[in-house]
């Protein structure tokens, strides 16, 4: 059976009306965030003592890995061999039905700009991660990984072995751990500096991002965290040269109270009450 697409012409005024309702709600949804989140993290990195660290991983340019974090360890993720960008996707260890979602990331806390003080949210409603240290600010929420089609239009000789990209290595990620090309998700490009200017066009902005940076993610539940070390689509390099990415997995702390990702806005606060309320 054929679908009749019907395409609704709106007027200008019902337009101009909808606008000044989602104007509103995005007031109404700012109150209770911060008038300013911190500023960047200070580099270099704070050195990690050895008995704090649970496992320290490498991911060879064009790679990928995996692994299980348990809630409250923290992921330090570091550009110590140069600058590359690793895309990132999670799912919830015990059920992994549930899954990172940057959409409602990006639509809960209102802007596409995450950093230190920002949380990660699931396809439930729950934080997945809180960001608690952050040296560039500069990772995509928009464009996700780079596919076969992508690298076939930016490499020469993109078929021949040694040229990867972010959708295969997922897949292969994937299946590897029990898991179908189905599950996964949008994924979050970290390190990768793109702006999106005011006609909607997408520009990157390499001066926003240093071989030096780096981000702590901190686990909200227990996880199964998936990465991928190839190229941003953006990336204007014509030179298929992903660097080595440093992951080192921390022990757990118990966050205090007032700690800024559990309360910088009140989707981060319902958040963090579904993340109780499922536990219980």
């Amino acid at each position: 059976m054929r679908r009749l697409h019907v395409h609704i012409r709106r007027s200008p005024e019902e337009i101009a009306a909808n606008r000044a309702r989602y104007e509103d709600h995005q007031t109404k949804g700012l109150e209770f965030a911060p008038k300013a989140l911190p500023s960047v993290s200070q580099k270099p990195a704070p050195v990690i003592s050895v008995e704090r660290v649970v496992h320290k991983e490498t991911i060879p340019g064009g790679w990928y890995w995996s692994t299980r974090i348990n809630t409250n360890e923290i992921l330090r993720v570091s550009l110590d061999q140069g600058f590359s960008t690793l895309a990132l996707v999670a799912w919830n260890a015990v059920d992994p039905a549930e899954r990172l979602n940057i959409p409602d990331t990006v639509k809960l806390q209102w802007t596409t700009g995450l950093g230190k003080g920002r949380v990660i949210f699931s396809d439930m409603g729950k934080v997945m991660f809180s960001i608690v240290e952050d040296s560039s600010g500069a990772h995509d929420c928009l464009m996700g990984g780079s596919t076969s089609s992508s690298n076939a239009k930016k490499y020469a000789g993109s078929n021949s072995a040694g040229i990867r990209n972010t959708r295969d290595n997922l897949v292969i990620l994937t299946s590897k751990i029990g898991l179908d090309k189905r599950d996964i998700p949008a994924a979050l490009a970290l390190f990768a500096p793109v702006r999106v200017d005011a006609d909607g066009n997408f520009h990157w902005k390499p001066e926003l991002v240093s071989p030096d940076d780096y981000i702590e993610l901190r686990a909200e539940m227990d996880m199964i965290v998936g990465f991928s070390n190839c190229p941003h689509p953006l990336n204007p390099s014509p030179a298929y040269q992903p660097n080595p990415v440093t992951v080192t997995r921390v022990v757990a702390a118990e966050p205090a109270a007032s700690d800024l990702c559990r309360t910088a806005t009140a989707e981060a606060v319902r958040g963090f009450e579904n993340n109780v309320f499922a536990s219980t």
